[in-house]
């Protein structure tokens, strides 16, 4: 006969199992709605791509480094003496509303001009719904480093992301931008790293 503690036992342990094997199921799904979120944007980022350059509206260009600039492009099939067109992230300016971006490079400008303070990659992820798995991650930062080469963020310090159109165009308080200078020096907030 089996005592009750030894049937106590074996239930735990097949609540634990169980559990482990949800976690797995968890992990897995996780990994699978990324991968399918990737597939998304890069469908929803293609589908804007040609929709661009079949109207013929403005000229391809292409960032060949950062030093050249950019090289106009000629798309074979295009009708004559038209330019074909499309800058998936154009340069920022007074006046320039993010709508004019992608919306993966919207909503990412859209999410910083609301927050607070700078933010991480992995935070804005987050925030963003997407994966925060280190190589997800990764790519995304990508994408900040293009935004902030046009003019949309700002990169104040390494890895934190920030909003850049306020400041350039005087909308920042000065007042908020000395304090935050002054607890970066004293080691403390958002820039400071234990």
């Amino acid at each position: 006969m089996v005592s009750w503690l030894e049937e106590l036992d074996r239930r735990e342990a097949a609540a634990r199992e169980g559990i482990a094997e949800l976690w797995s199921q968890i992990e897995e799904l996780t990994r699978r709605l990324a991968d399918r979120e990737t597939v998304l944007s890069r469908l929803e980022i293609t589908r804007e791509t040609m929709t661009e350059i079949l109207s013929g509206e403005g000229a391809v260009t292409v960032s060949v480094d950062g030093a050249a600039g950019e090289v106009p492009v000629s798309v074979e099939g295009s009708r004559a003496g038209s330019p074909v067109g499309v800058r998936l992230v154009p340069q920022w300016e007074p006046g320039v509303e993010a709508d004019v971006l992608p919306r993966s490079y919207r909503d990412v400008v859209e999410v910083l001009q609301d927050a607070v303070r700078p933010m991480r990659a992995h935070h804005l992820c987050a925030a963003l719904g997407l994966s925060t798995d280190k190589n997800k991650v990764e790519g995304f930062r990508s994408k900040l480093k293009r935004l902030v080469e046009r003019g949309w963020l700002a990169e104040d310090e390494p890895g934190l992301f920030a909003w850049g159109g306020a400041r350039r165009a005087g909308a920042g308080a000065p007042e908020r931008e000395a304090a935050a200078d002054e607890r970066r020096r004293a080691g403390v907030g958002p820039g400071s790293r234990p």
